[in-house]
């Protein structure tokens, strides 16, 4: 019987670079699978298949509104840090901001952002966004609607809250007949906010309704108001472009009445700086915006919901006067503030 001789053994050299190439196999087999794994399910961390988040901010901004310049301005820096895809759309029309929504939906956009000036035109996109899973939150306008509305957050100032401490400020300022200013009627907000007033100022309250987008008009129309009636000692103004043309509206009606106004700009602070505009109430429209983009890539990238979804995240009041502009005054003039 023939006993076979054992296989002679490979020299130590040989088997060292056996192994080395057999690891080697190994790895690119592991790596070839690695990939062939995440190629099928790349997707980001909003569950999308490749590419950023994509938002849309719609607003009822009028155009030529440069407060809502610092609200798209916030909106673009957290879009920027987040890495997050944003369009911007505005209608001061009900009916148009809500078509606006809806073109947002049909372009399959990850999250919306809206604001509620008119909350009734804003219910049926709302609810077609959340039947298409896209949502929705809400910045500015309607902090007494969002919930109902169906949104998830909101961010902004309480106007009534706002408008409360106005009245209690034109009391400390010993003004006896105020005139509440609104520009675009039947904005919840700005009703809100005159209604604020008149609730806690203890002197006489009236409102007096203007077309916003046409300035002649609207400081031909307060020229007369004042000129009616010269015992009017306080003009309310609801945006810094209408507060500065109410000052030339005094001026021209020859009228005693002092201007004070919610919302800034850099104009608006320089104004306050020299006396021609008594005070400003500032809801940081910046941070608005910056804040409901934000809030919408952390709930798509990790599920957060700012307030717990229950409450609303405030942004005002905060009142800015001779005595504190200059804090802001950088600020405003960055165009942030």
């Amino acid at each position: 019987m023939n006993t076979p001789l054992p296989a002679p053994s490979a020299p130590p050299a040989l088997r060292s670079a056996r192994l080395t190439a057999l690891a080697t196999v190994c790895c690119l087999l592991l790596v070839g699978c690695s990939g062939s794994t995440s190629s099928g399910s790349d997707k980001d961390a909003a569950g999308r298949s490749g590419g950023p988040i994509k938002i849309a901010l719609v607003t009822h901004g009028a155009k030529g509104d440069t407060f809502w310049e610092r609200v798209r301005k916030g909106a673009e820096a957290a879009a920027a840090k987040d890495g997050v895809e944003l369009t911007y759309a505005s209608d001061a029309d009900a009916a148009g901001q809500a078509e606006l929504v809806r073109d947002a939906i049909r372009d399959r956009v990850d999250g919306i952002a809206v604001t509620l000036a008119k909350p009734q035109a804003m219910k049926s996109p709302v609810a077609t966004a959340k039947a298409a899973g896209i949502p929705v939150v809400g910045l500015n306008s309607g902090i007494d609607a969002w919930q109902s509305t169906g949104l998830l957050e909101y961010f902004g100032q309480d106007e009534s809250v706002a408008g409360r401490a106005v009245g209690g400020k034109l009391d400390d300022l010993r003004a006896q007949h105020a005139l509440c200013v609104i520009h675009e009627r039947g904005n919840v907000a700005l009703e809100a906010r005159c209604a604020g007033v008149k609730k806690t100022f203890t002197g006489e309250t009236e409102m007096l309704y203007v077309d916003g987008t046409d300035m002649d008009a609207m400081t031909a129309a307060l020229t007369e108001r004042l000129k009616q009636e010269p015992d009017i000692d306080e003009v309310i103004a609801n945006g810094a472009q209408f507060a500065l043309a109410a000052a030339q509206a005094a001026q021209k009606a020859d009228s005693k009445a002092k201007i004070a106004t919610f919302d800034l700009n850099k104009d608006l602070v320089e104004a306050v700086r020299d006396g021609r505009v008594q005070f400003a109430v500032d809801q940081q429209p910046y941070l608005q915006g910056y804040l409901a983009v934000d809030a919408l890539w952390l709930y798509k990238t990790n599920g957060n919901l700012s307030g717990g979804g229950v409450a609303p995240v405030l942004t005002g009041p905060a009142f800015v006067t001779k005595t504190n502009v200059a804090d802001v005054a950088r600020f405003a003039a960055d165009g942030t503030r």
